[in-house]
């Protein structure tokens, strides 16, 4: 009976392991199955496909590969043409690239080329390195296929997690062999029997290279009603564990966890003999009881008297104490609707001051927007003429002036874009020149009639930050200063930043009324503003001041010496350059 116990109680516990390990691994994939749809949009790789000779075209799209690799942590990226050969390689600079390969065997390659999102676990037969692939079509405009585009990421990482957990892990492909394993003794090995269909249809796909697959001799039991199995582990001791499994429909793979059996048939025997001991000491116990009985009985009468009394005070108490705490209760529950109400209408007015700003800053693209397609309706007017006099030199000029002008509204637009997307992006190494352009592009219209000077250095260390959220303060702070030096003459507004104290010191001054020593301490508080009632919710500087919190930088505000405020944003270099510089 103790041994059922305690089976059923790590067959529990092996349960709850799987459902970690499942929704971990679940979680892994999901990552990364939309990656290779997002990156078949870009031009470059359609480019690649349609015109393979232009050399130029195929190594940018490899530079581009590459840096997308690296951001998105993956293994490998590269993009195929219809017969499997592969023209382009995040890899293409080591010595086992892919380019040049052909993998049109790969079963997630003929997914993609039929128009589906492919699958696939497999040792690469390029590389030697184990990965899961993820590959979607390259369409043209009209929808047909023009090639596919494959993601490689790893899967080691998970699997060195496991090795620490006390359970045993493993995930099996649909033929029953092992390819994922907290043990490496068991990798590649077949828990059902290896049947020439089943090695066949792994070769034709070659998922596991040149590695040799071999049978890995199991017993099976389902004794006290939980399934268990005896395997060899590393050392080539025979060991039973406890056995539970469930299918990941996602990926087709099976995963199992299994515990060491030998603990809980040591649990069951030490909690028998617990109970043998516990049995003896009751007996002994009770007889020692019935002893004292007689001389108890005794003291009860006495006792009961005392207690009588000792009950009554006892209930009067408790029924005091039982109303104070329905007082107290009731005071807690109002006090606690009281600061959610407050805290829904903080988060309501943060979100109207974000809103607020985005109007403002769409009402001034919008204006930047109609002047290039009034020129653009122009031009286009002037080419169609051009046209018919048969002067197609000059109506070249005019669609290459129509085609500028689109992409300068395109730029705009996906400046409006990112400063509305969401900032829930892990920090990144930024290029504080690129962030500040950006944001300057942004506030463009804002600025207009101000001499604006920018001295941020190309070439200063990288930072660390998130790019919407670092442009968003920097719109805040552009914002601000356009504010404060719109009833100035000659207006004008300074970006600078320096190294100092190894740190970024990135500063924006303006010429206007500065901040006042009496409400310094108080300018970065949510809800405090010096505008017209109207004219903001004085939230700008707050967001801003807590963004740069998250950066682990230091934001601080002072009056010039001359006139003006002079901002200052202190920021954290990128690590990798900042052990470099020691």
């Amino acid at each position: 009976m103790a041994t059922k116990l305690y089976l059923a109680e790590g067959n529990a516990r092996a349960k709850a392991t799987l459902d970690l390990t499942l929704q971990a691994l679940d979680g892994h994939l999901r990552r990364f199955e939309t990656l290779p749809d997002l990156l078949a949009d870009h031009d470059d790789v359609r480019a690649a496909l349609t015109t393979p000779v232009d050399l130029a075209a195929r190594a940018r799209l490899n530079q581009w590969l590459a840096q997308k690799s690296a951001q998105l942590d993956s293994l490998d990226i590269y993009v195929m043409t219809p017969d499997g050969m592969t023209v382009a390689a995040s890899n293409h600079e080591r010595t086992d690239s892919f380019l040049g390969q052909n993998f049109s065997y790969r079963p997630y390659f003929q997914a993609a080329l039929g128009g589906e999102k492919g699958r696939f676990y497999a040792i690469g037969t390029t590389s030697g390195v184990r990965g899961y692939y993820f590959a979607s079509p390259v369409r043209t405009a009209a929808g047909a296929v023009l090639g596919v585009i494959a993601v490689k990421i790893g899967l080691d990482v998970i699997e060195a997690e496991w090795r620490s957990q006390d359970a045993r892990i493993i995930v099996t492909d649909p033929e029953g062999i092992v390819f994922l394993s907290s043990d490496p003794a068991w990798l590649y090995k077949g828990l059902r029997p290896l049947t020439p269909d089943r090695l066949e249809r792994s070769q034709q796909s070659r998922r596991y290279a040149d590695v040799r697959l071999v049978e890995l001799p199991n017993n099976r039991s389902d004794a006290w009603g939980v399934n268990s199995i005896t395997l060899a582990d590393g050392a080539g001791e025979l060991r039973e564990y406890v056995i539970v499994g469930r299918l990941l429909p996602r990926a087709d793979w099976t995963v199992q966890v299994l515990l060491d059996s030998h603990a809980l048939h040591v649990q069951a025997r030490l909690a028998l003999a617990t109970g043998m001991l516990f049995l003896g000491a009751v007996a002994a116990l009770g007889l020692a009881f019935l002893q004292r009985r007689a001389r108890l009985a005794e003291r009860f009468a006495l006792q009961e008297s005392a207690k009588a009394e000792l009950e009554r005070r006892v209930d009067e108490r408790t029924a005091d104490l039982a109303r104070v705490n329905h007082l107290i209760e009731a005071e807690v529950a109002e006090r606690r609707l009281t600061e959610a109400e407050l805290r829904r209408t903080q988060s309501d007015l943060v979100q109207a001051g974000k809103l607020a700003a985005l109007g403002q800053m769409s009402a001034a693209l919008s204006h930047e927007i109609n002047q290039p397609l009034a020129a653009a309706r122009n031009y286009a007017d002037s080419a169609a003429i051009l046209i018919d006099r048969g002067e197609g030199a000059r109506a070249k000029d005019n669609i290459g002036h129509i085609m500028s002008l689109i992409d300068r509204m395109a730029a705009i637009a996906r400046h409006l874009r990112q400063v509305a997307r969401k900032p829930d992006a892990p920090l990144k190494d930024l290029v504080l020149a690129d962030e500040v352009a950006e944001a300057l592009a942004l506030v463009g219209p804002r600025l207009a009639g101000i001499a604006v000077t920018q001295a941020v250095p190309s070439d200063l260390p990288l930072v660390r930050g998130g790019p919407v959220r670092m442009q968003q303060v920097l719109v805040n702070l552009l914002s601000n200063a356009a504010d404060a030096v719109a009833e100035v003459n000659g207006a004008a507004i300074t970006l600078a930043a320096t190294v100092s104290g190894g740190k970024v010191q990135l500063t924006v001054r303006d010429n206007g009324p500065g901040v006042s020593a009496a409400i310094a301490d108080r300018i970065f508080d949510p809800f405090f503003t010096t505008k017209q009632v109207g004219s903001g919710l004085g939230l700008g500087l707050s967001i801003s001041y807590n963004i740069m919190k998250d950066f682990g930088g230091d934001p601080r505000v002072a009056t010039a010496a001359d006139s003006g405020a002079v901002f200052t944003m202190e920021l954290m270099i990128a690590i990798q350059q900042a052990e470099a510089a020691e």
